[in-house]
């Protein structure tokens, strides 16, 4: 009897040992990503976008919030799958030229860039959308923010769609309510709407996006009475009402532009947020008490932005099967 009981569990051990290799060697097979997924295939990978990142950021340092803003324009319309990146073809119109993108996106270069590489050392191994998500966490590093551990082995989307982009993506006009919507309809919650939002302490907006709170707000012929008086005097000086500054450009965060901090968040509390959007999360009091934390707990905001981050590159992701790894990011293999 005992004899039996021991084979029956060395057998059970020898297949839970089977089964735990197996899921080591192939995490995706059961259709989950994994800290490790390139650990053999790519083992240099992250130093491959790190360093290409890092030599996109020492020429500009704005790529890093457009790094940034690449991914979260990836992952919010139709999941995390490297759409953002696909050029239009005869069969679809792409995301490129979709309003929230068209003369704004940047950074399709640094990633087609960090791709060759990655392609030189592991062909037909890492997608795309790994490839931006871990660069937008070297974006925020590069500025200053935290670090956050992201799970590998997404794979890319084989289509895209202009009309989802114009229609998921919230825009700096919308109300806060509906903005909301947008997140929650993601599996996102109110806390990812103002925490995702401090992605504003880095980069620039066009004046198009905010100009009518300049001059007139709201169709009233004046500006918005809640922007403090001395950032709507130097912003009317940047951005004069005229047609031809649509395309001027306008910090963030006026406070640091380039350094990732939770000065967006002071911004906020004092009136001088920059777009319609951000500064509307005072109006709401579980917002507004969100962010008078964040403006004052800055290591808060830090390990909230990453927990945050996290949950967003994990959105909607293609695995197992599904998808491709793209040779090119612009276009999807034949």
């Amino acid at each position: 009897m005992g004899h039996k009981l021991f084979s029956y569990f060395t057998l059970l051990f020898l297949l839970g040992y089977c089964l735990f290799a197996f899921v080591l060697l192939f995490p995706f097979a059961y259709g989950q990503l994994d800290y490790h997924f390139y650990g053999r295939s790519c083992p240099h990978l992250s130093n491959i976008v790190r360093y290409g990142v890092w030599a996109a950021y020492k020429n500009d340092t704005r790529i890093a919030a457009s790094l940034l803003r690449l991914h979260f324009h990836d992952c919010f319309v139709n999941g995390c799958d490297a759409s953002v990146l696909l050029d239009d073809t005869e069969d679809f119109k792409g995301e490129k030229n979709a309003f929230p993108n068209r003369n704004s996106v940047r950074g399709y270069d640094v990633i087609d860039n960090i791709k060759t590489d990655v392609e030189r050392f592991c062909p037909s191994t890492v997608s795309c959308v790994d490839i931006l998500t871990l660069a937008a966490r070297e974006a925020v590093v590069l500025s200053g923010g935290p670090s956050w551990p992201v799970m590998l082995g997404r794979r890319d989307g084989t289509t895209a769609s202009q009309q989802a982009a114009n229609e998921q993506l919230p825009s700096p006009f919308e109300p806060l309510e509906n903005i909301i919507a947008k997140f929650t309809s993601k599996g996102l919650d109110l806390k990812d709407v103002v925490v995702l939002s401090g992605a504003h302490t880095i980069g620039y907006a066009q004046c198009l996006t905010f100009k009518r709170r300049l001059f007139n707000f709201q169709g009233s012929g004046k500006p918005d009475p809640t922007l403090d008086a001395s950032a709507l005097d130097g912003l009317q000086r940047m951005c004069p009402n005229m047609d031809t500054s649509n395309s001027n450009l306008a910090p963030l965060d006026s406070a640091s532009a380039y350094r990732f901090d939770n000065m967006y968040y002071t911004n906020l509390v004092n009136n001088k947020g920059l777009l319609e959007s951000d500064q509307a999360l005072m109006g709401d009091p579980k917002t507004a008490d969100m962010v008078n934390s964040y403006s004052s707990k800055y290591f808060l905001f830090w390990n909230d932005f990453a927990k945050s981050m996290a949950r967003l590159g994990n959105l909607g992701v293609l695995t197992g099967e599904k998808g491709q790894i793209r040779k090119n990011c612009g276009s999807v293999n034949l």
